[in-house]
């Protein structure tokens, strides 16, 4: 199950690799892994905070970690597309970028959060610091508005995650309620 489970969150960058450098079908490349890998990251984010809601239907508890360090692997992806591919390795540009808009800002402070996270997800580090990842509830909101700001409009699928953010949030303190 771990094996199928680790080629299905793999696949997409198969698919992205394949449709950007070998189709080359796609008009503007940069914008594709950003909407793509981004995405990803996304849902990846929602699924991993809600694994703990759905385990009496679905037990994927012991695959919590492997499914969110991929949603911080397509975040890192997401996070190389700016760096290299659209500021092009220019730092200074970079930061500038960073700090001029809003919705670059929220984008980065969440995929510190994740880092950290996936940093701390291992051995004595996880030990130390698993209280603090909860601040997973604070990345899924800054990437959801870090998506509806990039997007420059509110659509249907951006309230989508909006709802579902609110959803998982009532669930979220539903099950704390029944702990305590």
């Amino acid at each position: 199950m771990k094996v199928f489970i680790f080629i299905l969150l793999l696949l997409p960058s198969f698919i992205l690799s394949y449709e950007v450098f070998y189709l080359q079908n796609v008009i503007d490349p940069i914008k594709y892994i950003y909407s793509v890998t981004g995405a990803i990251a996304l849902i990846l984010l929602f699924f991993t905070t809600t694994i703990s809601l759905i385990k009496s239907w679905i037990n994927l508890i012991s695959y919590r970690k492997m499914i969110g360090l991929f949603s911080f692997y397509y975040a890192f992806l997401h996070f190389l597309n700016f760096i290299i591919l659209d500021m092009e390795l220019d730092l200074n540009f970079a930061l500038e970028e960073t700090l001029d808009k809003p919705f670059i800002y929220l984008g980065m402070i969440a995929f510190l959060i994740l880092m950290f996270m996936a940093i701390t997800s291992f051995g004595k580090l996880f030990k130390l610091y698993f209280r603090y990842h909860k601040v997973i509830y604070i990345a899924l909101a800054l990437t959801t508005i870090h998506f509806i700001m990039a997007q420059k409009a509110l659509s249907i699928p951006q309230m989508g995650y909006v709802g579902i953010i609110l959803i998982i949030a009532y669930f979220k303190f539903r099950q704390r309620v029944k702990l305590n």
